[in-house]
């Protein structure tokens, strides 16, 4: 049964969605995004001893935990569309995964779309990718495990970081955890159909997705391309993988379908289907009780493999 606190996150995410649609510009869609978890004061309280910095342009910061192993790394990648989303509206997630898994994080807030179109924001998280195998949060220093973590549309660029690193002949990081991700503009998954009306917060309409996938590409790639659609990649090789995703999401079959084709591939997945959860329901930690257990499995992944 779910927690009873789930109601009240679906009728808050039914609002958020409301103002989504009649958001005339990015800027204000990126003022939205800040909300979208805003329901109890416990999902975003100020988190204590975050370093921000530039990374070659790239804005960055250090969530770590007390007790956290600084050669055991993760980098975040957030939501947001690729059109919004910044550090500021995943720190309190990225703050509890450095806890849940005893690692230090690197947040990384990519450049978005439409002003900085693919493949601005993929080539941002390799950077920032490749500089955290070399470097912690106490200065230059070897990982000794580094994993890739995002939501939505960060769990897309998590999973083209991979298919990108491996592409370059890059090292491949330990594991990697997509979290709701986007994996197909062609939203051809059986979910957008069957958790249309389901889902408070993404609709159902197949054509949604291709739009946004023509404004974060505007014509340098094609949108089913596999660094865009990793759905469609070689994805042989590739590290373990934790993949997460709501029952209750339209995006339920991105997950489900990119975990076979890996699988099928010989990559270790797990695949985590979390009955009656919405998008993204992490970002309502602590106030969702679901919330804070699926960021324990993570840590719980983390841990095992690195």
């Amino acid at each position: 049964m779910p927690s009873q606190q789930l109601a009240r996150v679906i009728d808050h995410l039914r609002g958020v969605a409301r103002k989504l649609q009649s958001a005339s510009s990015p800027g204000s869609g990126r003022e939205l995004m800040r909300i979208y978890n805003q329901i109890d004061p416990s999902t975003h309280e100020v988190v204590a001893g975050v370093r921000h910095f530039d990374l070659a342009g790239v804005q960055c910061e250090w969530l770590v935990a007390a007790g956290a192993d600084p050669d055991r790394r993760l980098l975040y990648i957030h939501g947001g569309g690729w059109t919004s989303g910044d550090l500021e509206s995943h720190r309190p997630l990225s703050a509890r995964i450095s806890k849940a898994a005893g690692v230090a994080v690197l947040a990384v807030h990519y450049r978005l779309a439409p002003e900085h179109p693919f493949p601005a924001g993929l080539d941002d998280c390799v950077h920032a990718y490749r500089w955290l195998r070399a470097n912690g949060p106490n200065g230059p220093a070897p990982a000794r495990s580094i994993f890739v973590a995002g939501d939505s549309a960060g769990g897309n660029l998590t999973l083209a970081t991979l298919l990108a690193c491996k592409e370059r002949g890059l090292p491949l990081p330990t594991g990697a955890i997509p979290i709701s991700a986007a994996t197909d503009f062609a939203a051809a998954g059986e979910s957008f159909r069957t958790r249309a009306g389901v889902d408070p917060i993404i609709a159902g309409d197949p054509q949604g997705i291709r739009a946004i996938g023509a404004v974060y590409t505007q014509g340098r790639a094609e949108p089913l391309s596999p660094l865009c659609s990793p759905l469609h990649g070689d994805l042989r090789g590739l590290p373990p993988l934790l993949v997460q995703v709501g029952d209750a999401e339209v995006l339920l079959d991105d997950s489900t379908r990119f975990a076979a084709k890996a699988k099928a591939a010989g990559v270790d997945v797990t695949l985590e289907v979390w009955p009656d959860m919405p998008h993204v329901w992490h970002l309502f930690a602590p106030f969702l009780p679901e919330a804070s257990e699926a960021i324990e499995h993570i840590g719980q992944f983390v841990r095992k493999h690195g």
